[in-house]
């Protein structure tokens, strides 16, 4: 008995011994250093407040804000998307979250909708997919299943097939929707996200993948989806190992058939300028495909040196055009109008032009950049688009150029005034990320995503099935389409093709409402 309570007696001492000792450490250690002043003063509180400001970014996503607070997406916009990918469902019960009382824009419906059947849709083919059901739901339990499901694909009927490249190439491209992957690079994502986006997009079908700058990689290859191939300032995947533009190279990759188009980047909306990955991002194999040295960070320059003028970009464009067979177009951010309208202007003189534009917003996303860059240079989507349109009318070469358009359109409403704006297709990036498992960690640019989307260290990447994830890209493709056509029966169309400025109402702070059909005013 007495043993045990000596035993007892020296647990007891141990506990209250080793605390007391780490905090005389930290004591001594912070009071001594000389880099953070709080330490210096109150070593053990002030080692607290660094703590709390560590976990704050996830305490406040998960406990304090509340469903629209969070930036740059709220967690009501994060939710609509899981649910999208993972249940293919768009349901919600007792009403809106949408701060109403907030300026906004809504679909102007109408008094006599369109009918399930007068909807210009092609159904016909049946997607089989996978689903999540759920068994049981509870606080200290979750019980779901996949299920294999067919489901209605929402293509474009024959009549609308959007068409790029339709009198200027050998190869036009033929497109069955409005809606798909903006430009992610291999690099800035691993090798299962870019895999698992392919198979999901190829299921889907009507849809396309976007390289980003980094260039096309066999994983973007392996589900045969339709590919846009962005070509940024550092050329990558269409340069010599000193940095040259590589006419060889490039009539390669316009051999290939599941590369539809090219796309010249000449700025984001996160980062008008070139774009950076980390050296910890750049393994072996993204260092052959990029033509750089592994390990070392890429900081691309800020514009192409093959051209610095709208007559050398379009040379350089149809050169392009002529090699490859294919539509190649222009990425853009809207900021000097004033150069926008000169070159559209000289489009119209000259006869020449892109086969398309991607506009992309100022509130754009990225891998990485400067936050002055991501916060002030650029206008916003919804402001950037209806310039854009105005001026392709007023120089009458509207038909001749397609235009995409990104910056946080991860809905089908926020898709659908998009596409009512000017737009004939829309890219979506961040929405993409959410459905292969992105949880809005915000350390992109790190390489220590947690959920093994945006890295490329492979033992994080092991979180990622592409088996699994796959079915959740195809699932959020198909609800967005399906959720454009019901945004376009409500406003009494046939089809989202025809969506336009008369069918959205921009509604202010004090309740008065404008409507969109005036174009917005451009310089004479």
């Amino acid at each position: 008995m007495g043993w045990t309570i000596t035993i007892l007696v020296g647990v007891l001492l141990l506990l209250l011994l080793i605390p007391g000792a780490i905090f005389l450490w930290i004591y001594i250690r912070d009071e001594k250093q000389k880099e953070h002043s709080v330490l210096r003063n109150f070593p053990v509180l002030g080692k607290v407040r660094y703590i709390l400001e560590k976990i704050g970014p996830e305490m406040r996503q998960y406990l304090f804000h509340n469903d629209n607070e969070s930036k740059p997406f709220s967690r009501i916009e994060y939710e609509q998307t899981m649910k999208s990918a993972k249940y293919k469902s768009r349901l919600i019960g007792f009403g809106s979250e949408r701060e109403f009382e907030r300026p906004g824009y809504y679909i102007a419906n109408s008094l006599f909708p369109a009918q399930r059947e007068e909807l210009k849709v092609d159904n016909n083919q049946k997607v089989k997919t996978k689903v999540y059901k759920i068994d049981e739901d509870n606080l200290l339990r979750r019980k779901e299943y996949q299920k294999e499901v067919e489901a209605s694909p929402y293509l474009l009927h024959e009549d609308d097939v959007q068409i790029i490249g339709e009198h200027t190439c050998e190869k036009p491209f033929y497109v069955k929707g409005n809606v798909g992957q903006s430009a992610m690079s291999y690099g800035s994502l691993g090798d299962r996200a870019i895999t698992a986006l392919s198979k999901g997009l190829k299921l889907a079908g009507g849809t396309w993948m976007n390289t980003g700058e980094g260039g096309l990689s066999p994983h973007h290859l392996k589900g045969g989806a339709d590919i846009i191939c962005q070509i940024g300032p550092g050329l990558f995947g269409v340069r010599t190992k000193d940095g040259e533009f590589s006419w060889e190279e490039f009539k390669k990759k316009s051999e290939i058939k599941e590369l539809k188009a090219f796309e010249l980047k000449l700025a984001q909306g996160a980062k008008t300028r070139g774009g950076h990955v980390d050296g910890r991002k750049v393994t072996d194999e993204i260092a052959e495909i990029r033509q750089v040295e592994a390990g070392e960070s890429i900081d691309s320059p800020n514009r192409f040196k093959q051209f610095s003028s709208r007559e050398g970009m379009l040379d350089f464009i149809e050169k392009l055009r002529s090699i490859g067979g294919k539509p190649v177009g222009v990425k853009l951010v809207v900021g000097n109008v004033k150069e926008l309208e000169e070159l559209i202007a000289y489009i119209a003189k000259s006869g020449r032009s892109p086969d398309f534009f991607t506009i992309d917003g100022g509130e754009g996303g990225t891998g990485a950049s400067y936050s002055e860059l991501a916060d002030a240079a650029g206008l916003p989507i919804y402001t950037a688009l209806p310039i854009v349109d105005d001026l392709l009318r007023k120089y009458g070469v509207r038909d001749k150029v397609k235009v995409f358009a990104s910056g946080k359109l991860l809905t089908p409403d926020k898709i659908a005034v998009a596409l009512a704006m000017g737009a004939d297709f829309v890219n979506v990036a961040r929405g993409m990320m959410f459905s292969v498992g992105c949880i809005r960690a915000q350390v992109c640019h790190t390489n220590n995503c947690p959920v093994g989307v945006a890295t490329t260290d492979p033992k994080l990447q092991q979180a990622l099935i592409v088996e699994e994830k796959l079915f959740r890209v195809c699932n959020y493709i198909l609800s967005l389409r399906e959720g454009l056509y019901n945004l376009a029966s409500a406003a009494g169309i046939t089809s989202p093709v025809h969506f336009s400025r008369e069918h959205i109402v921009f509604k202010d702070e004090k309740g008065n409402i404008e409507k969109q059909e005036k174009r917005a005013k451009v310089s004479s």
